[in-house]
């Protein structure tokens, strides 16, 4: 059992603040690829919640392994998010604020290999034609990222 479920079993659905490692998985030239998620069909950047004495760049890791079978090469950190504008609510009653610590990388390893119970598909966007359903705090880091690579020459 991880550490978000051992918390919910003792405060059941009331809010809680979630740590959580994210990745903005882009090609350097203006799109990015997300995941469909399984539990609310929504689109999503990847990552989850850190575990307890996890440290960021290993959640992160463990994160876009198990749902993608990917390795990220490099990633670097775009921004901490956290406010009200990251309250997020699970499908079952779950109620979060996230705080999410946002890297960015161009270059994964491995054999792309769906974790069916989190993720229903990915598909690449261009960062001009992101899905409407996008998770909103995700389309907060997408634009920041955006920005990035406007400023920045080509990687």
């Amino acid at each position: 059992m991880g550490y978000i479920q051992e918390l919910r079993s003792l405060v059941g659905h009331r809010a809680l603040i979630m740590p959580c490692a994210c990745l903005i998985i882009g090609d350097g030239r203006g799109s990015v690829l997300l995941q469909r998620r399984a539990d609310d069909g929504q689109w999503a950047n990847h990552g989850g919640a850190i575990e307890l004495w996890e440290t960021v760049e290993e959640a992160l890791r463990r994160e876009v392994g198990e749902e993608l079978g990917l390795r990220p090469v490099l990633p670097r950190l775009l921004k901490v998010y956290s406010g009200p504008e990251f309250r997020h609510v699970y499908p079952n009653g779950d109620e979060v604020m996230v705080v999410d610590i946002v890297h960015y990388c161009h270059c994964v390893l491995g054999e792309l290999r769906l974790q069916k119970e989190e993720v229903a598909e990915v598909r690449w966007f261009s960062l001009d034609a992101l899905p409407e359903n996008l998770l909103s705090h995700n389309r907060v880091a997408l634009m920041d990222y955006q920005k990035l690579l406007n400023e920045s020459p080509p990687m």
